[in-house]
């Protein structure tokens, strides 16, 4: 797809919300549509005969300077360049030995980046990225430095940085501002550094959430006269911006990645169905054989978590609103539920639903004793964690992102992460999803990047079937996988093309 030359040609006026693209062999249409919407350290000695046996179960910290805020260091890398904020530059080996690692589980992205970096698709693009900062999206970056770009990087959340990443990043040239535990003026001041650099402006966006591209509307709005668009991966950054090509204010094309094939089906699902267990796991230390869980959210991301649930042992009910979501729970054998129900009874509540206050101070007032509460969305609106700050409640720290929330009567909850991501801020997600969703924000990027003029207009499209397809065919030889390939005769019946794209876009994978 990437090693031949493309001639793309756009179909359609303003009065059609549908917009066709026609690839050299196969014209794909874009749909575009609504999207429903104190510190622990390790407990080892850092020797030199230990420094090898380093291990990623949290990221690496040097407990000599744990309490100095990274914005109060003067650190340089080994080529003499400060244009970077991590916590501490000297973990950049350890870092470059887990990019080394994930490199390994993510064949798609190092196959784009043997494939096109000849033609250097991004020669000239100019990407701020606002993500979670792990060693797979190091290896995006590296990719898209490979393909011609310069990246500018902040964290999307303040607890999924891996220092050490960050670190060797950093020392790679990256101009990375992120670490692990940032505040939350830490957080925006990362941003901010990331966006307002003398000499350089972003032309391309790449955002986990939507901070990033509200940060530039908010300050630097004049700097959209010269981005060419924007590559949005959560389903919260994705709302934001339905909600502003609604109300008229999105002044550049945006691609939803969150909705597309490769993203919502396998990220999703498959990431949390192992990385729920790993996070609740390390945290916890918990048991889930017979325990009652309520999982808030049937979609894809709550699928998933379901079913790793329930194959342990546990004992499941599901709350839902929308209905199609609510007959699949109960199909799969769950128990559909209001949370005021089963709030009394359950060990385990966890939210997934991209909602804001789905478990309220109600809820958390009449919970059991030592329920564990945890969110598995991406944004920390889910759990009304604010309401637990007043002066009647004992905040305790167990352990690095776990709290004791103690009532007057003793009665105490545990609560993960602060209500943010559970997975990226308590453990670590598999590698292997991971490609699948980087490499498809790669393709976004250098399709809008290398886009004409007028093929994209202000508003918010989804990647073509065909894409998704691309990416899904890099990533099966790892599994020795042997497509079957359809004969003239049976093509023609079908009505489709050998090549594809094999499935229309209305279809419901």
């Amino acid at each position: 797809m990437l090693g031949s030359k493309k001639k793309y040609i756009v179909n359609g006026n303003s009065g059609i919300k549908a917009q066709q693209i026609q690839f050299a062999d196969q014209k794909q249409e874009f749909n575009k549509r609504p999207t429903k919407i104190g510190r622990r350290s390790l407990s080892r000695s850092i020797s030199q005969s230990s420094t090898d046996s380093y291990s990623s179960a949290a990221s690496y910290t040097d407990s000599s300077d744990d309490e100095t805020s990274p914005r109060d260091k003067q650190q340089k890398n080994s080529k003499g360049s400060s244009d970077f904020c991590v916590k501490n530059i000297k973990q950049a080996e350890f870092g470059r030995r887990e990019i080394e690692i994930a490199e390994q589980e993510m064949p798609a992205l190092m196959a784009l980046r043997k494939r096109a970096q000849g033609e250097k698709p991004l020669a000239g693009a100019k990407i701020v990225g606002c993500t979670h900062i792990t060693a797979q999206t190091a290896v995006l970056m590296e990719t898209l430095g490979a393909l011609g770009a310069q990246c500018r990087w902040a964290a999307c959340n303040i607890y999924s940085t891996l220092n050490e990443v960050a670190a060797a990043l950093a020392e790679s040239g990256f101009p990375v501002f992120a670490w692990k535990g940032e505040s939350e003026d830490d957080f925006w001041w990362c941003i901010d550094r990331c966006v307002n650099v003398e000499g350089w402006q972003p032309n391309m966006i790449l955002d986990d959430g939507g901070d990033l591209t509200h940060w530039i509307y908010k300050k630097y709005p004049n700097m959209f006269k010269k981005i060419k668009g924007i590559v949005e991966e959560s389903v919260t950054g994705v709302h934001r911006l339905y909600q502003l090509s609604k109300a008229g204010k999105l002044c550049v094309p945006a691609m939803n990645v969150n909705d597309s094939v490769t993203k919502q089906k396998f990220d999703n699902l498959y990431c949390c169905r192992e990385s729920i267990l790993d996070g609740l796991k390390r945290t916890t230390d918990m048991m889930f054989g017979g325990k009652q869980v309520v999982v808030c959210g049937y979609g894809e991301v709550g699928k998933g978590c379901c079913a790793a649930l329930k194959a342990m042992g546990s004992i499941v009910y599901v709350t839902e609103i929308d209905p199609i979501c609510a007959l699949q729970a109960c199909m799969d054998g769950f128990r559909l539920v209001k949370l005021n129900e089963v709030i009394r009874q359950v060990d385990i509540v966890i939210t997934c639903t991209g909602n804001k206050n789905v478990v309220t101070r109600e809820h958390l007032d009449r919970m059991k004793n030592s329920c564990i509460v945890c969110n598995m969305g991406h944004s920390n609106t889910e759990i009304d964690v604010a309401s637990l700050r007043t002066p009647e409640l004992t905040w305790e720290r167990v352990r690095s992102q776990v709290d004791h929330v103690i009532w007057p009567d003793g009665k105490r909850i545990v609560l993960l992460a602060e209500g943010r991501l559970l997975n990226l801020s308590c453990s670590t997600v598999p590698t292997f999803v991971l490609s699948i969703t980087a490499t498809t924000q790669a393709l976004a990027l250098i399709e809008l990047y290398n886009a004409p003029e007028g093929r994209y207009k202000q508003d918010v499209y989804l990647l073509p079937k065909k894409m998704d397809e691309y990416v899904a065919s890099l990533h099966l030889p790892t599994f020795d996988a042997h497509l079957t390939e359809l004969t003239d005769e049976q093509a023609k019946y079908l009505g489709l093309n050998k090549n594809g794209p094999f499935k229309p876009n209305y279809y419901r994978y």
